[in-house]
């Protein structure tokens, strides 16, 4: 080769590309940011003088993850607040709270995340348990998927919920018999408390941001699409922190903003949203999506189904979940966002919400045709077998959250013997998505659940949370180790408009990721012990492990 000398040079072990044209290679070089060379012994013709070679020592490179559904504020946010991760020992919890508020006397507001519905009878806390532990100031705890908050009875107070409170129209209280609220809020009804408790400063934001970024840039995450910017209907806007990272050069990932669509609002919505996109794209950050919630999670029956959530007794009750936005108007409001070339992220959980989210996408081809849009629907908890071939006929990328796939407490308890076998059946399907030739990106939804991408990849091929041994959950399901790799690269770089990453050809930004081992060479029950070396975005390191 006579080409200039590579700035970067790595060798040694093998190299996973992400193309389909040349899969594997064992040297990779890379120059002002860019590959320009993916092959073997051949390449190490670009080492010159000044070029870092990196030995990879067997080890596996591949292009840099990207999550294509995270809440990367907020949990940076919250890794400073009341942690409840990690446990679900209700004296645990306790305890925790406690401690952070002795050690926080001057906060006016106990707030914090991650209790686990698992760890209460019907997934319901009580204000009680709370009271124990803080009895003078006001208690906000968020569950670990935010749909539902923790409350004490000085919180309650304060927001003056009381028996005679009707329920939101979007969520609901949790009452004893007498009607009494009990301490948990679902949904919608968080913001009854939620609205109190006071405001992050831009300040925290930025710190939180910053926080998240080198917690996903440790994981092997070069780019991500946060799902949650502009926030409302109680829910907090990070935007500022981005917009302020961008600016300043701090932002080192490439983040797409999905603009929260307000759901008590409809079109006239529109023209807010086209200014923050104009407005909040700057540098590494871009606002071209649209996030749409249409329904709640199944362990609180929110999610919308296309048939009764059973009872305990396995009798039909008359609840099929909540769709927070009228079909007809989805398909008017995804058409109107399509024609003007935003993305539309919808967040779809019960089959009947990936139903209507699916006919929205349908009805937008069918008025302005053909656009490189390219809308998602992520989480698809529960997929009806008529709705598998429709991602691929509409070009709706399956965005999976693949951690869940996996039997726990709160699956096993909280979930399946409310749907019912056949519905049960259809979780978390990802195989068969795959099979009717859905794109596949994939995503952590952190803080709801561990950004690890490679957590995910091993439940997505093993269909068993990591550190257990339970009975694989439906492992028809399960996907091989490269399509669960592509699904977090090139799937989530296909969904984040960033085509010239998610995989290392020639002229592809060197977002890398070094991996401490080459996991096809283990077994598959020891994905989740890999970890990742080295990252690097355009090029640049921007993480490396202490042993590598």
């Amino acid at each position: 080769m006579t080409h200039a000398p590579a700035d970067l040079l790595f060798t040694g072990g093998p190299i996973m590309t992400m193309d389909s044209a040349r899969a594997w290679a064992t040297s990779l070089a890379v120059r002002d940011g860019r590959v320009v060379a993916a092959g073997h012994d051949e390449v190490k013709d670009l080492a010159g003088p000044r070029t870092e070679v990196v030995d990879l020592r067997g080890r596996l490179l591949l292009p840099g993850f990207q999550d294509a559904h995270v809440h990367a504020v907020m949990g940076g946010v919250e890794l400073g607040q009341c942690d409840l991760t990690g446990t679900t020992d209700p004296d645990e919890y306790v305890r925790r709270v406690r401690a952070y508020a002795d050690a926080h006397p001057g906060k006016q507001w106990i707030t914090g995340s991650g209790w686990s519905m698992e760890s209460f009878r019907g997934g319901v806390p009580t204000c009680g348990l709370l009271d124990a532990a803080v009895p003078d100031r006001p208690v906000y705890l968020t569950n670990c998927d935010h749909h539902g908050a923790w409350v004490n009875s000085r919180a309650l107070e304060l927001a003056g919920i009381t028996a005679r409170t009707p329920d939101p129209a979007d969520g609901r209280i949790e009452r004893g018999p007498d009607g009494v609220p009990l301490g948990t809020l679902q949904e919608g009804a968080m913001a009854l408390v939620g609205a109190l408790v006071p405001a992050l400063t831009a300040a925290d934001r930025l710190a939180g941001l910053l926080r998240a970024q080198e917690l996903l840039h440790s994981l092997g995450i070069t780019a991500w699409q946060d799902a949650l910017l502009a926030g409302s209907d109680g829910y907090p806007d990070p935007s500022d922190a981005y917009l302020t990272a961008a600016r300043d050069g701090s932002l080192t990932a490439t983040v797409v903003g999905a603009l929260w669509w307000a759901r008590g609002q409809g079109a006239e919505q529109i023209p807010a949203l086209l200014e923050r996109r104009d407005r909040l794209t700057h540098g590494r950050l871009r606002c071209s999506t649209v996030k749409i919630m249409q329904d709640g999670v199944a362990e609180n029956f929110t999610a919308a189904m296309t048939s009764p959530y059973l009872d305990a007794c396995g009798c039909a009750t008359g609840n099929s979940g909540i769709s927070f936005i009228d079909p007809g108007a989805l398909d008017e409001y995804v058409t109107a966002l399509d024609a003007l070339d935003f993305q539309v992220h919808f967040h779809a959980l019960g089959d009947r919400a990936v139903r209507e989210a699916l006919d929205a996408v349908q009805a937008a081809r069918a008025a302005n045709g053909p656009r490189d849009t390219r809308h998602h629907l992520a989480h698809l908890q529960v997929v009806h077998p008529d709705d598998l071939p429709r991602f691929r006929a509409l070009g709706a990328t399956a965005t999976i959250q693949p951690l869940w796939a996996a039997h726990e407490p709160q699956m096993d308890e909280l979930t399946i013997p409310f749907l019912g076998p056949e519905r049960a059946a259809w979780q978390y399907p990802f195989g068969d998505l795959l099979r009717a030739g859905a794109v596949l990106a994939a995503g952590s939804d952190w803080p709801v659940s561990s950004p690890d991408p490679l957590h995910g990849v091993h439940v997505a091929v093993n269909r068993v949370a990591p550190g257990r041994a339970d009975r694989p959950f439906l492992p028809g399901q399960a996907l091989d180790l490269t399509t669960a790799l592509a699904a977090y690269t090139a799937g989530s770089a296909y969904v984040n408009h960033l085509d010239d990453t998610g995989s290392l050809r020639p002229g592809d930004r060197a977002d890398l990721a070094v991996l401490d081992r080459d996991p096809f060479d283990g077994p598959a029950e020891a994905i989740a012990e890999t970890r990742v070396a080295l990252t690097y975005v355009a090029g640049t390191r921007v993480h490396t492990a202490p042993d590598a």
